[in-house]
């Protein structure tokens, strides 16, 4: 018998210099549940232009993602996490997680939750409002 393996990813957009957060639970990592969190993310806050940086993942720059209108994709660098300020929060989350034992998935789910529901958007701006970050963001914005 070999090790059952079960799993949850949480997709997630901050606004570095708010720190305002958007947060979604799915069961797969891959461009369909990408093209959903995207649509959730657009019909949550449909009359602002979003810049989106992230990595190159292949979920992230398949051809069969339809971009809403609202969001501009920016790539960053491959293997250049240091330039994506929820990479920052990720590395927090974890590090809240890092002692923890979790008997289930649901418990470490419900963890997770706690972690992402105890972070207020000053100190999500804290942990990824680093002054590189806002005046590249800033740049791209001019």
């Amino acid at each position: 018998m070999g090790w059952q393996r079960k799993s949850f990813y949480i997709y997630g957009l901050i606004e570095p210099i708010s720190g305002d957060s958007f947060f979604w639970e799915f069961s797969h990592l891959d461009s369909r549940c990408f093209q959903e969190f995207l649509n959730e993310f657009c019909q949550t806050y449909p009359d602002s232009l979003h810049l989106v940086q992230m990595d190159r993942g292949s979920f992230h720059i398949t051809n069969s993602l339809q971009w809403p209108d609202n969001v501009i994709p920016i790539f960053q660098p491959s293997a250049s996490p240091e330039l994506n300020p929820i990479e920052r929060l990720w590395e927090h989350i974890k590090s809240h997680l890092s002692w923890e034992y979790c008997t289930s998935l649901d418990e470490l789910r419900h963890k997770v939750r706690q972690v992402l529901n105890s972070l207020s958007p000053k100190v999500i701006a804290s942990i990824c409002g680093w002054d590189y970050i806002v005046s590249a963001l800033l740049s791209a914005t001019s």
